[in-house]
């Protein structure tokens, strides 16, 4: 979702802009290279992606994912609960059992003091707000910063 978002600020689009229906799609087969991630492992990541609205795809010449919407207006909290559910904001941190307020594990009070901070810091983070994401150690060949990188930004 980082990838698709940087490249819509390479396209010129802006953060919350609304999507352009004529532009591109993305194929899988090229993320999938760019990124070094198994095609086939990408491609069921997008279909829960796609599943939650939050890409759309097309299938033949021309064809592949595209962000439904303006990365300003697609949190974070979004991508992880369409891929992973709400269990990280919802259940034990151990996965044991019956852990609650009645009958607590030993990490209880301060992972439930955690999840809350964590899920608000997804719930209040969009795409558009990741700071310096730093993809180009992940793409093959790159060799320097993301498009629309500051001088600041990757310095700091």
């Amino acid at each position: 979702m980082l990838y698709l978002a940087s490249l819509r600020d390479e396209d010129g689009a802006g953060a919350d802009e609304t999507p352009d229906p004529t532009r591109e799609y993305v194929s899988i087969r090229a993320v999938s290279d760019e990124l070094n991630i198994g095609f086939s492992f990408l491609t069921k990541v997008f279909q829960q992606l796609n599943d939650a609205g939050l890409l759309t795809s097309k299938r033949g010449p021309g064809g592949g994912v595209a962000l439904t919407r303006p990365p300003g207006q697609i949190r974070l909290y979004d991508i992880v609960v369409a891929i992973d559910g709400d269990a990280l904001f919802e259940e034990c941190v151990l996965g044991l059992p019956g852990c609650g307020e009645a009958e607590p594990c030993p990490l209880h009070e301060s992972w439930t003091e955690t999840r809350g901070r964590l899920e608000e810091m997804f719930r209040s983070t969009t795409l558009a707000e990741v700071p310096d994401v730093r993809l180009t150690p992940f793409i093959e060949g790159a060799d320097g910063p993301l498009p629309g990188a500051t001088e600041e930004t990757t310095t700091s």
